[in-house]
């Protein structure tokens, strides 16, 4: 899984930021870090009353008028609206690099026989689900305790802790109202793209990949922008085929698909043309099913301009801060939702940003500790 950092899925290349056309160890682990910190920022942000709401599952015309007028205004709370509006494609970056760590591990030829070094479904699945549960359950319970303790707990039944246990709560009816913490529907989506993997997508003809990105994302243009029916499709699998599907691709096809022979200047100019078609896409309905690509695009040139930077000591300096939100990006995407419990009552109360920062500091903080008992918990054998 792309929040973990503990083996060859996760990355392509050598460990070396340059030694690679495609995304190296080290690059892949920047692109966690910048992906964690969006949305663990986010997933405070847009919890706020006056702050911007995101355009995540469906799609709300005001949410787009209403951030136009906040960057007219460019108030104080500016930052805010910002990384609450974009700070959930994190999301699709991380899908990508799943994708992407997968390929690379399992997508390679195969040996003298068709069959060789292939990995069986039901074997597959079953290992995945583990990575996965190892870290879902560290998190679930910190909060469930938490949760229970502090006011505005929410009322679970039978079926959704089961549902989260199982990683199949995306399925019900409102996940909206079935999923908590809101940030947990990540689990389940990942669990059903690593069976669209195996299923359908491992060691198959890339003809497999663009016809899923194809018809998950153009069924999208046909449902309501602001339907249940939108809401349930992106918080499945069918929302995540565009980012993931452009990440396997990549794996096998990267020169092909997307510029990665430049250097600063043609990098850095990539990123701003990249970040003016997320903008504008997001205006419009018909072309926000696409931002996720476009993300994806964008996340890969910044990381590759930052490992271009002419400026030897600032460029070591960025490395090392992303470097290390990769490496604790798998325990703060489990742990955040606990600190945002307790801190943001100081938010809501008025002061804004003493609650977020002391909610940044405690989220990493309690992540580097979450990240060394994780380390703990044996992993399971393929």
């Amino acid at each position: 899984m792309a929040l973990e950092n503990n083996g060859g899925e996760n990355y392509g290349g050598n460990t070396t930021p340059r030694d690679s056309d495609l995304l190296t160890r080290a690059e892949c682990n920047a692109l966690r870090g910048i992906a964690i910190l969006g949305i663990f920022l986010h997933n405070y942000c847009h919890w706020l009353n006056p702050v911007v709401k995101e355009n995540e599952y469906q799609y709300f015309q005001r949410n787009v008028d209403w951030l136009t007028q906040c960057i007219a205004d460019a108030g104080s709370l500016l930052p805010c609206h910002l990384i609450s509006f974009f700070g959930h494609y994190g999301v699709p970056v991380f899908l990508f690099l799943s994708a992407y760590g997968l390929e690379r591990k399992y997508g390679g030829r195969p040996g003298p026989t068709l069959e060789d070094n292939r990995v069986a479904p039901l074997p597959f699945i079953r290992y995945h689900y583990l990575k996965l549960f190892k870290m879902m359950i560290v998190g679930f319970i910190s909060f469930t305790i938490i949760d229970a303790i502090t006011p505005g707990s929410w009322k679970y039944n039978v079926q959704q802790i089961v549902g989260q246990l199982l990683m199949i709560n995306n399925w019900y009816p409102n996940p909206d109202d079935n999923i908590w913490p809101g940030p947990f529907w990540f689990f389940g989506l990942m669990l059903q793209l690593y069976i669209v993997y195996r299923l359908f997508l491992y060691r198959r003809h890339w003809g497999w990949t663009v016809a899923l990105m194809v018809v998950c994302t153009g069924v999208q243009l046909l449902m309501a922008p602001e339907g249940e029916t939108l809401n349930y499709w992106r918080y499945n699998f069918m929302g995540g085929m565009l980012p993931f599907g452009l990440g396997l691709l990549f794996a096998r096809y990267g020169e092909k698909i997307m510029i990665v022979r430049l250097n600063f200047g043609g990098f850095l100019m990539s990123w701003v043309a990249c970040s003016f078609f997320i903008v504008s896409a997001s205006e419009s309905f018909y072309t926000w099913v696409i931002v996720p690509a476009l993300i994806c695009y964008a996340s890969v040139y910044l990381v590759k301009s930052i490992d271009h930077l002419p400026w030897a000591g600032l460029r070591g300096r960025i490395w090392y801060a992303l470097s290390w939100m990769g490496n604790i990006s798998a325990a703060l995407f489990v742990i955040h939702p606990v600190l945002r419990k307790i801190f943001i009552p100081i938010s809501r109360r008025g002061d804004v940003y003493t609650g977020l920062l002391l909610y940044a500091i405690a989220s990493l903080g309690v992540a580097w500790l979450v990240m060394k008992v994780m380390k703990k918990i044996p992993n399971p054998k393929l």
